[in-house]
């Protein structure tokens, strides 16, 4: 049978990431001794006590549909910890749960989109966004947030870029993939302009707990009552919590949009898992101990890591703020080690130093790769050490 696919999916640009990990799983099952820093997740599981909560409400026999939207109870939890963590006050007709804070973006996207409309991304995003926007029938607008701006682009970048067409921007702070965050006065001057020109903010807010030494994570939501009306507020327990697995995200902001999604929803996915909500309550009203403990683990590995990796020839790379990834400029060590570009560079480092990472042309800079430090210490300084006698051990042949 000839069967034709539909031309959104035709469309899609393959996972750079996927591909990546796929190698290295068939070097591994080779007996090859690979290093995976291509990681989107934490290493730690998931805590004990919400763990038991999960387990304690499939006993308990919540075993069946939820409202689609999610659990009043979940609800009011996330309205809490929203009042808590950001001052910011939501009824639960504001609130949508959804299966992972990705499938949140996507539905957000299916619901606001028509053919044509346009959504601000800044360079680099994470892989997700443009796909997501053209699976709606959208046009992918890419600003290039620069390395001499931390990766963060300006107001008159984002006002450049706003046309009759636009319908939204994306911000995500801290940042996948370069664990940048925007300070309130950099959120404040993109705000005026988005209000300015009717542009919605949708605030990517996922790693906000993962942010290090004396930086704050701001949401643009937060700075005023306009801009919490012009916001979706898009976050869940998948990083925060160590709980990816278990698929619960969540969006906030203007009834009529969440109303929509909730409609989508309905016929998509009727609701999200049952066990996973009540596991998220805990996470949420119990203990944060392990959240603590999570970023300082985090925070100890980074500031190992950041300068191993920069004693690298060719090499450099900006020390972020939040998340868990490192994004290193390796311009100058592709050129060293005589490879034509980033994904050549990568491909070899995986072939012959056994070390995956990422390359930056999945997040729209070519010149970059991705490295998480979601994994133990010692798998970290040994990868580095790896690259490090990669790039010498080439540059050395290339200059014989």
């Amino acid at each position: 049978m000839n069967v034709q696919l539909a031309k959104r999916v035709n469309a899609l640009t393959p996972s750079t990431t996927l591909a990546i990990t796929a190698k290295a799983k068939s070097l591994k099952e080779e007996g090859h001794d690979v290093i995976g820093l291509g990681a989107g997740e934490p290493d730690f599981n998931t805590p004990q006590n919400i763990i038991e909560a999960a387990v304690k409400s499939m006993n308990e026999g919540h075993t069946k549909y939820t409202p689609a939207a999610g659990l009043p109870l979940l609800k009011k939890a996330i309205i809490n910890k929203l009042q808590r963590d950001q001052g910011l006050a939501y009824e639960p007709n504001q609130i949508i749960v959804t299966n992972g804070a990705k499938h949140g973006l996507y539905t957000l996207f299916q619901v606001l989109l028509d053919e044509g409309d346009e959504v601000i991304i800044p360079i680099p995003y994470w892989v997700s966004y443009p796909e997501q926007v053209k699976l709606a029938d959208g046009v992918p607008v890419y600003v290039d947030g620069l390395e001499e701006n931390e990766f963060k682009i300006t107001p008159d970048q984002l006002k450049s870029a706003i046309t009759v067409k636009t319908k939204a921007v994306i911000i995500n702070s801290p940042s996948n993939p370069t664990g940048m965050i925007y300070t309130k006065e950099e959120l404040l001057a993109l705000g005026e302009i988005c209000l300015e020109h009717n542009v919605l903010i949708i605030s990517d807010e996922i790693y906000e707990k993962l942010v290090y030494g004396e930086n704050e994570h701001v949401s643009i939501a937060s700075l005023s009552p306009e801009l919490k009306e012009a916001t979706i507020v898009i976050n869940g327990v998948s990083k925060s919590h160590s709980m990816t697995g278990w698929r619960i995200g969540y969006a906030a902001g203007n009834k009529a949009i969440i109303s929509a999604m909730t409609n989508l929803a309905s016929h998509s996915t009727s609701n999200p898992t049952t066990p996973s909500q009540y596991a998220t309550i805990e996470a949420y009203e119990g203990p944060q101990d392990s959240v603590e403990e999570m970023k300082d683990a985090f925070s100890q590995r980074l500031n190992i890591i950041h300068q191993k990796l920069n004693d690298i020839p060719g090499v450099t790379c900006l020390k972020p703020k939040g998340a868990f990834y490192l994004f290193p400029n390796v311009e100058k060590a592709v050129k060293l080690t005589g490879y034509t570009d980033t994904d050549e560079f990568v491909s070899a480092l995986l072939e012959e130093a056994l070390v995956a990472v990422i390359p930056g042309s999945g997040f729209g800079a070519d010149n970059y790769i991705r490295l998480s430090y979601a994994t133990s210490l010692e798998l970290l300084e040994k990868a580095v050490d790896r690259i490090h006698h990669f790039v010498e051990s080439k540059a050395a042949k290339e200059t014989v």
